[in-house]
């Protein structure tokens, strides 16, 4: 079993290992190792086309995470008071957005997003001058509401885990719902909003596909490194693909280490 678990992590690991390593290539070929430099990371990040993009990818990844933040939060305290069929059907659907792949979400996007705008275009342009379209708008939405499923199953669990004492003895005490929610509950769940917004943070900036559709004009990096490699692989694109890894392995390991202290919050 040990000798199976390491295949199937070399496997998995080494392909983005080689990236790494042929990344420092001092060559212009992307298949092999010619001497050791950093060249090309200079090249990428003295790269105007790249900062544009990866500007993009981090307004974009922000404001998504930030919106399913809030509304992840909102729907998690909604969802921990909800008992029997309702709750199970509102669960079933969490469940479900997260399993279903991004092409899907991409395509429906896309089409609701062109289907309103059709409607809505034709009387918000006469009267205030502007037209909705793709962009960066669609992408936080598209984001949004992608990772907001994320986001309800880390709080959700997290409120499932809290002492219900804590909330009534706030009560007992005179304290109104709201004054509750912010002296007793938010610091309780704080570090599971927090490992949320993470985890959407990184999926909004990683993500490709729903990008793809809703995209319009604007160019993410995950777009731009797509259509560089349509032109050929070169040590420039390692070099961003090794930079954008260890930003992504290094905010799902904070995520991770967040979450796990939430978890192991001992019950006062």
């Amino acid at each position: 079993m040990r000798l199976y678990a390491l295949a199937v992590y070399a496997f998995l690991y080494l392909p983005i290992a080689i990236i790494a390593l042929f990344s420092f290539s001092a060559g212009r070929s992307a298949a092999s190792l010619q001497g050791f430099s950093v060249h090309w990371y200079h090249k990428a990040l003295h790269n105007p086309f790249v900062l544009e993009a990866l500007w993009t990818s981090v307004r974009v990844a922000f404001l998504s995470a930030l919106l399913a933040t809030i509304a992840g939060t909102l729907a998690s305290l909604a969802l921990t008071g909800m008992r029997g069929r309702v709750r199970a059907i509102f669960d079933t659907l969490v469940q479900v957005a997260v399993m279903i792949p991004g092409i899907v979400i991409g395509i429906a996007t896309l089409i609701a997003l062109v289907s309103v705008f059709d409607l809505v275009n034709p009387w918000l342009e006469p009267l205030t001058g502007l037209k909705l379209s793709l962009g960066t708008g669609s992408l936080v939405a598209a984001h949004g509401l992608f990772t907001m499923s994320l986001v309800i199953l880390l709080v959700r669990g997290r409120m499932e885990s809290l002492d219900p004492a804590l909330i009534e003895a706030s009560g007992d005490l005179g304290a109104t719902p709201v004054a509750t929610f912010f002296q007793v509950t938010l610091p309780q769940i704080l570090p599971a909003i927090m490992a949320g917004f993470l985890l959407a943070f990184t999926f909004s900036f990683d993500d490709f596909i729903i990008a793809f559709f809703v995209a319009g004009s604007d160019t993410t990096l995950p777009i731009y490194i797509f259509s560089s490699i349509r032109r050929g692989v070169t040590p420039e694109i390692n070099a961003i693909g090794t930079m954008v890894m260890g930003a992504s392995l290094t905010i799902l390991i904070v995520a991770q280490v967040m979450l796990r202290r939430s978890q192991a919050q001992p019950r006062p």
